[in-house]
């Protein structure tokens, strides 16, 4: 019984602190929600409340707000979009050279010679026919 008594005396405390401290807050520290929304969690789910409150709406002291910008108004998005390009260019230059030595085309690394590929050389061997002979 004893406890119980201690433990509602703790959690009346921290509510009210945490009443104080969110009403004292600047907004541009407050995360999530509205600081009125974030008053009635307190006080109607008081131990959860709490919890929330010093976990998720509460911001950190040193933290600065950025406005969220359109990605069309945020410099680092708009200097990605260069890079982009040529990073896919760079890729479609790669599948060609790689297309080029899939085919019986020439060779992007030898001027003007041809890479040999195994169907254009005869086998040495003759292969047996239906009948089992080679000289067929």
């Amino acid at each position: 019984m004893r406890w119980l008594l201690i433990l509602a005396v703790v959690v009346v405390v921290a509510t009210i602190y945490a009443v104080i401290d969110c009403a004292m807050m600047a907004h541009d520290r407050v995360r999530g929600l509205p600081k009125p929304v974030w008053l009635v969690i307190i006080l109607l789910l008081p131990v959860l409340g709490l919890l929330l409150w010093f976990t998720v709406g509460r911001g950190r002291a040193g933290q600065v707000a950025r406005p969220r910008l359109a990605p069309d108004d945020d410099p680092a998005f708009i200097g990605t979009l260069g890079r982009d390009k040529e990073q896919d260019e760079r890729i479609r230059r790669l599948e060609e050279e790689l297309a080029s030595l899939d085919s019986d085309g020439v060779d992007p690394h030898e001027p003007g010679g041809s890479k040999p590929t195994p169907d254009k050389h005869p086998d040495p061997k003759p292969k047996p026919d239906d009948t089992g002979r080679a000289d067929a």
